[in-house]
Formats: structure tokens, sequence, C-alpha cells
């Protein structure tokens, strides 16, 4: 392994199926002008990981696999900050364990790297989201892959380039902007980050239990901590201003109880409407071209009651935590 031209960086914790159906794909990679190395990090003690790694290792022996644990949960930034420094590749390729690498995929990036031949470059890949022609509403979050700029599920950078920003940014604890954080480091410093349309991902959406989306919206903390970091990128890249839809159906729902408990039955009546209003919309903007089945239609109206309050809870948390306006 201490020759190899890539380093496959696996950032995973306790999701050995998974890791299994991506490690069999990688197993798999036609890259005849390359040699490669993979490494699995977990990011804590992970049993069931290192014992499927171990089976692989002895089952498929010419496989360059090896299996890393960091002794506490620190999250898939510091995963991936153990595992690309711990390698000896020169390109860096970095994917996530629920995705399956297409046959070509590090052949494209070692083939547009060499054609590319700079010393800090980044590259990124294409992803596929399968997703039925009516998706639920996490099945269609997850499909934003698809079109995003740059994300961990399929990326890759030089050695020199990671050197030169300090990886990754291990203040985000979770899978949430993380990669944009990296992104934005090599946009400021001027690194060309080259687009290869042959490396090529499939990034399948899990089953998803009820409710998802209300577990989601704590990640909003983290919008705030890049927003710090990088607010000029953030504002272009992310969001170009905040979700003034939630803070519409938040302030008119408090005018209207205020209004109510004071005897001012029309104020009441203008901001339960307006109230109203705002909720539809963002109810009828969810079900859009969303699964039709009562099942996921009920969950998607309960979860819109709560959504806005929760993200904006956990925004303004993270504005306080992090010291920022941001909203």
């Amino acid at each position: 392994m201490g020759t190899a031209s890539i380093s496959v960086i696996i950032p995973t914790y306790r999701r050995p199926a998974l890791l299994s159906r991506c490690l069999d794909a990688i197993r798999l990679q036609h890259c005849p002008d390359c040699s490669f190395e993979v490494l699995v990090i977990s990011d804590g003690p992970d049993e069931a990981t290192r014992s499927l790694i171990n089976d692989l290792i002895q089952t498929h022996p010419d496989f360059p696999l090896s299996f890393h644990e960091l002794p506490v949960k620190r999250g898939p930034a510091a995963a991936r900050n153990y595992g690309w420094k711990k390698g000896a590749g020169e390109l860096v390729v970095f994917t996530d364990d629920d995705c399956i690498p297409e046959s070509h995929w590090l052949d494209a990036y070692w083939t547009s790297y060499q054609l590319r031949n700079q010393l800090y470059i980044g590259f990124t890949g294409k992803v596929i989201v399968p997703v039925p022609a009516r998706p639920t509403d996490y099945q269609k979050n997850v499909a934003h892959l698809s079109t995003a700029e740059f994300i961990t599920a399929n990326c890759a950078c030089s050695r020199a380039a990671l050197d030169r920003i300090g990886g990754f940014d291990e203040d985000f604890p979770i899978a949430w902007r993380e990669d944009s954080e990296l992104q934005f480091k090599l946009l400021k410093e001027n690194l060309p980050i080259i687009h290869v349309p042959g490396a090529v991902i499939c990034h399948p959406a899990r089953a998803a239990s009820w409710g998802t989306s209300i577990r989601d919206q704590q990640k909003s903390m983290f919008n705030a901590l890049l927003f710090k970091k990088h607010p000029e990128l953030y504002r272009k890249k992310i969001a170009r201003s905040p979700v003034w839809n939630y803070y519409t159906i938040i302030i008119s729902s408090i005018v209207s109880v205020i209004a109510f408990l004071s005897g001012s039955e029309s104020l009441a009546f203008i901001a339960l409407s307006v109230w109203a209003f705002a909720l539809i919309l963002f109810i009828s903007k969810r079900l859009r071209g969303t699964d039709m089945s009562l099942s996921h239609r009920t969950e998607m109206i309960v979860t819109s009651l709560i959504i806005p309050y929760l993200s904006v809870y956990w925004t303004l948390r993270g504005a306080l935590r992090y010291k920022v306006f941001f909203l």
C-alpha cells in the first residue's frame, strides 16, 4: 500500500452491510494506469466493521484494504482527515459507505489528474441517485446530491492541496456542511475544482423512518457555523437569504395567539390567515411531485406543522453558539 497512486478514504460507523456493498464495487475497479489503496476509517470503536474488513482481507488478499478506528466518535470530517494523512497516494479520493462506484470511477479521476498535471487541484465527479417518478420527500432531498457542486460522496483532491488548506474542518461534527467548507477553502485559495463526468458513483436513497425530516432540522445549527467561516460564499452557493416563509409562519402564529388572548379578534384573524397561507405554501412545495400515498401525505402535513419552528430554533441556537448574526 505504500506505493499507491490513489488513496481512497471511506469514513464509516457501524454500517457494515452498506460498507460491504461499497467495497465490493471498489474491489472491481478498472484502473490500468494507476495503483490504489483503500482506507476505511471508523468514527469510533466498531467491532462489526473490523470483522468485515478482516474477512475481506483474508478472502481477497490482493485487495489493498486497511481498517482504522478513531478512539472516540468525532465525526466524518475527523475520520477523513485521519485517513488521508495515513494514506500514501498523491491523489486522495473520497466516498461514503452508502455509495456504489462504477468500475471506471478511479480511472476517470486518475486520467484527469494526469492530464491537468497540477500540484494543487481538486475534482468532483457525477452522482446518480435512483428515485421513483414520484419520490418521497426524503428521496427527493437525497436526489439533490445529483446536482450538488461538491460533495464528499464523490470528490478528490491532490494530497498537496489537502496539505495546503488543512483538510477538513473538524469543527463540523456530523455529515453536514463539512464538504462545502472544504470546497470553500479550495475556492478561497484559487485552486481549480475540475468536474470529471466519467467519475460516477450511485448513491441510493436508503429507507427513511417516519418523521426523519424533523430530526434533520438539527443540521441547521451547522449552517450558522459555515456562514460564520465563509459568509460570502455561503450566500452565493448555499442560500441567498434566510427561509423567510419559516419566520412568517412563526411570527404570525405568535401574533395570532397574543391578539386572541388580548381580545383583538380582528388582528388574531388576520394573523391566523397569514399563518395558514404561509403554511399551505410550505406544505404544497413539499408535496409537489412526490409520493401520493396517504401515509406519505399525512407525514408531510404533520411534519410541516413542526419543521419551521424546529428549523428556526436550531438556526438561532447555532447563531448563539457560534456568535454570528445568522437567520
